[in-house]
């Protein structure tokens, strides 16, 4: 359901209220609302009933395993996405430690939103998502990547400078496979500390530009070790985050991943800023649409049917 219809938000307030224990029916209502929609949806039904419908929806008993699981789902759907990315960044801090999760958050989100992220989660859990990160034991190279592009969006510098984007690439170059060893990670760390991701992204693409391959492919040395590939891995998500999106999709739908939570995750978080674009390379680099490859690798049941109706939300034009 959406407001283009002659609905109004109280009218579907209520029939959600009398729909809770219908998954079929919250799915259809829900799966397609836009994120302002949700947001609406959501103050007025607190409005109606005193209660909120994102815990509603999370706290509702279903007759089984797989509608509870997409009743979840639509729970986090109706989150603020800042919200939503404090959940994420909570959850990924349990053992173990989903890093992939928060290199999502701290590589694909505007400074911005990245504040309002860390206002939300401390809000939601009594402690900072950065004292959290930096207590990770054992300490991991993610670990010391993430505390570094964390204050870099604190920093809020929005400026682009295509001569320190030469500057730093010469930097890295003359740190890493301009010497011999392992790369220089303090030098790695500055760089990932004062620069926006914006800049950061200029920095690969001016390196390519300079010295005739990428970044990563230096970085993809078996002789290297956890920290270059931590490296390389954030950096594949700041220079094109929709391909590492529809790689992570495909891993989901093949089973070829342990982060279970990745495909509600990417296509709720994504739905409305570069889904139009993942879909597009999913189709290139994986010969199949989404919606089809969700048909063919999805059991059927709701849980399906709230995926397929998620890919019916598109980025805005």
């Amino acid at each position: 359901m959406t407001f283009s219809r002659s609905v109004s938000c109280d009218n579907i307030c209520k029939e959600i209220h009398e729909a809770l224990g219908d998954i079929n029916f919250l799915i259809q209502d829900l799966a397609s609302l836009s994120q302002t929609e949700c947001r609406k949806i959501r103050e007025t039904y607190m409005k109606i009933y005193g209660e909120d419908l994102v815990q509603i929806l999370g706290n509702t008993a279903m007759a089984s395993q797989e509608s509870s699981r997409t009743c979840a789902a639509l729970s986090t759907l109706m989150l603020n996405p800042h919200e939503r990315d404090a959940v994420v960044a909570r959850e990924a801090l349990d053992e173990p430690i989903n890093y992939k999760a928060l290199i999502e958050i701290f590589t694909c989100r505007k400074s911005s939103h990245v504040i309002l992220i860390l206002q939300a989660y401390q809000a939601r859990f009594r402690r900072q998502l950065d004292q959290d990160i930096a207590k990770i034991e054992p300490p991991n190279p993610y670990q010391k990547i993430m505390m570094a592009l964390s204050a870099s969006h604190k920093a809020h510098s929005t400026d682009i400078s295509q001569h320190i984007a030469k500057c730093d690439a010469r930097r890295l170059h003359q740190t890493g496979e301009g010497k011999s060893g392992a790369i220089d990670e303090a030098v790695v760390i500055e760089i990932f500390s004062k620069r926006s991701i914006a800049q950061l992204k200029l920095t690969f693409f001016t390196y390519n530009h300079i010295y005739g391959h990428t970044y990563t492919s230096f970085l993809k040395n078996e002789d290297f070790g956890e920290f270059e590939d931590a490296v390389r891995m954030v950096a594949k998500f700041i220079c094109n985050p929709a391909k590492q999106y529809a790689k992570t999709l495909y891993r989901c739908l093949k089973s070829t991943t342990t982060d279970k939570g990745a495909l509600v995750r990417v296509m709720v978080s994504r739905a409305e800023v570069d889904m139009d674009e993942i879909y597009r390379i999913f189709k290139k680099n994986y010969g199949i649409e989404l919606k089809s490859a969700i048909y063919e690798s999805v059991p059927a049941g709701n849980h399906r049917d709230f995926l397929v109706a998620l890919t019916t939300k598109a980025s805005p034009s």
